[in-house]
């Protein structure tokens, strides 16, 4: 049996992979380590290192003494605080997808991208000229015909799989889908270029017709390089496909979605199980006998695994590939910051603090950078665009010894949830302060609920995490509402010289009688204390996002601010 191999003329679709990403980051803020062998440190690992360590015997997640042991002089960085990679990562994101048409760019990690250019590439393969083929010219705007660069549409840019002539003896028709890769190779060295001149980051590309196959073939040829597909993407009477051969070629845990756990099963089906991890080829297991959905889904399938990922599996294995770029959203989802930690670790309530200290720490740095719009003329006055409501504990204990002394690998995490304190949306307090106050006043109290023993515990992760993310107003097409005084100060600055200044001799201001005003009865809720109506300073207005949450319901936990309450209590008083 046989799938269709990767047939979607329709989309055109780049992939972009930064090169050795970690240790790029370093180099950029010191361009004097380019030249020197750089290995990038967590725990007492490398994860990774550039290429003159490469080139000196290093490698990734090797330990730090054979680090040095293999290259002596080898300058070796801290990278545990992840701040720097999110910062540039975001970055370089931004960046090239102020290039792309629709913003149809998807973050693989920090350090991949997935681009859908297919709209671009279409509209320029729609202005190529026949007789001007060797000095076409690119529009990146549909609207501003200067805005672009000039390109030889006779010849890629980088690689080809398979290897072609680098100038055609005769131009593919400029409606194939040859032609439109082609533009898209120009489209992507553009990229890369701009990447590395206005940034400092090398990348390396592929261009082909789906995330799949455009991922697989930029890895071809590493780093600052790239690589076509070409056509044919099907076997016909005429030529045999190029996408069966490539997929062939890579061994089966080189395949994105086919994990360590899925490759082992696959290693195990084709080799038998006493065979270790012998490498095994996505050929391998394409003709193996009776290969095809029905036997994948019985060895792949089972408890816990997705529904119909037989037929999943074998679409893969011939290049098959059908999913969307998906743009990422502009806010997170949640934020997460975890560690993992050796035995010993963590055996006293004090150590417990430290290391949840820290986490906290680099929570409120990730809430600062990702919740906070820094586009208002006073950076000082950066307004929340979203509140995360929950506050989340987790943590991984191992699994004790069995009878016989081997102890058995624990992936379950066990968690504990809280309403999250609305001190920390307070700018005013620097970071340190407010992680203390956060461990010592909420997330101990919810440590012990996980763990009531005193000491002992032997855990493998914690984690520490906001989640439950309201947005703003402001906008963001999903936010809940729009931002009242952002759009009167656009609107004054639209209307400024449309407007009929008056002299004024005497302003009067109408104020009503406040003891002309009935009172409003309110109903007596349990569980609720009504508050003194607040100070001046303390009034809530539009934009006004740190008080949202100053008066919790103690029947419901909501969070609410001040002139929410009364609402609020009329709604208990109805359910009752």
């Amino acid at each position: 049996m046989s799938a269709s191999p990767a047939r979607n003329d329709r989309r055109i679709i780049l992939h972009l992979d930064y090169d050795c990403f970690y240790a790029s980051v370093f180099e950029v803020e010191q361009p004097a380590l380019k030249s020197l062998p750089l290995a990038v440190q967590q725990k007492q690992i490398v994860v990774t290192c550039n290429y003159e360590a490469r080139r000196r015997g290093l490698n990734k997640l090797q330990l730090i003494k054979d680090a040095k042991r293999i290259c002596p002089d080898v300058v070796i960085v801290l990278g545990e605080d992840l701040t720097k990679f999110r910062d540039a990562s975001k970055d370089l994101y931004l960046l090239i997808r102020s290039f792309i048409w629709g913003g149809r760019v998807e973050r693989l990690g920090f350090d991949e991208l997935s681009l859908d250019v297919t709209e671009m590439i279409d509209y320029n393969v729609g202005l190529l000229n026949p007789n001007t083929m060797t000095t076409s010219f690119f529009h990146l705007d549909q609207k501003d015909p200067t805005v672009g660069f000039a390109y030889d549409a006779t010849k890629f840019v980088g690689s080809t799989y398979p290897p072609t002539e680098e100038v055609f003896a005769r131009p593919p028709d400029i409606a194939s889908l040859e032609m439109k890769l082609l533009i898209a190779s120009h489209l992507n060295g553009y990229l890369r270029g701009i990447m590395e001149h206005e940034k400092g980051f090398t990348a390396t590309g592929g261009a082909s017709t789906s995330k799949l196959l455009a991922k697989l073939v930029g890895s071809v040829r590493k780093p600052n390089n790239q690589t076509t597909l070409l056509p044919p993407y099907e076997t016909s009477q005429e030529a045999a496909s190029n996408v069966i051969p490539f997929m062939d070629a890579h061994e089966i845990q080189k395949i994105p979605g086919i994990g360590s756990r899925l490759a082992h099963k696959l290693r195990s089906l084709v080799t038998g199980p006493d065979t270790g991890d012998q490498k095994v080829t996505v050929r391998d297991v394409r003709l193996f006998p009776g290969m095809g959905p029905v036997l994948l889904e019985k060895t792949l399938g089972g408890p816990g695994a997705p529904k119909g990922i037989g037929m999943r599996v074998w679409n893969t294995l011939h290049g098959v590939d059908n999913t969307e770029v998906l743009e990422a959203r502009d806010l997170p989802t949640q934020i997460s910051i975890e560690d993992s930690y050796g035995r010993g670790r963590l055996d006293n309530m004090e150590s417990v603090r430290r290391e949840l200290t820290i986490l906290a720490k680099s929570l409120i740095r990730r809430m600062r950078t990702d919740l906070l719009d820094k586009t208002e003329s006073n950076p000082g006055q950066a307004r929340w665009l979203a509140h995360p409501r929950t506050l989340r504990l987790s943590t991984r204990p191992r699994n004790a010894p069995e009878t016989d002394g081997v102890r058995t690998y624990n992936a379950n995490r066990i968690s504990r949830s809280a309403p999250l304190p609305t001190f920390l949306f307070h700018m005013d307090e620097n970071i340190d302060a407010l992680a203390d106050r956060l461990v010592r006043e909420h997330v101990l109290s919810m440590f012990r609920k996980l763990h009531p023993e005193k000491s002992g515990w032997d855990l493998s992760l914690m984690n520490i995490a906001v989640t439950n993310l309201v947005e703003s107003a402001g906008d963001q097409k999903q936010s809940s509402g729009r931002d009242i005084g952002k759009m009167f100060r656009q609107q004054e600055t639209v209307l400024k010289d449309w407007t009929v200044q008056e002299p004024v001799e005497r302003a009067v201001i109408m104020q009503p009688n406040v003891s002309e005003i009935p009172e409003v009865p309110v109903p007596e809720v349990p569980g609720w204390t009504l508050t003194a109506p607040p100070d001046e300073a303390d009034v809530w207005e539009e934009g006004d996002e740190e008080s949202l949450g100053d008066v919790e319901c103690a029947l419901c936990g909501a969070a609410m601010p001040h002139f929410a309450q009364l609402a609020h209590q009329m709604y208990h008083a109805v359910e009752d």
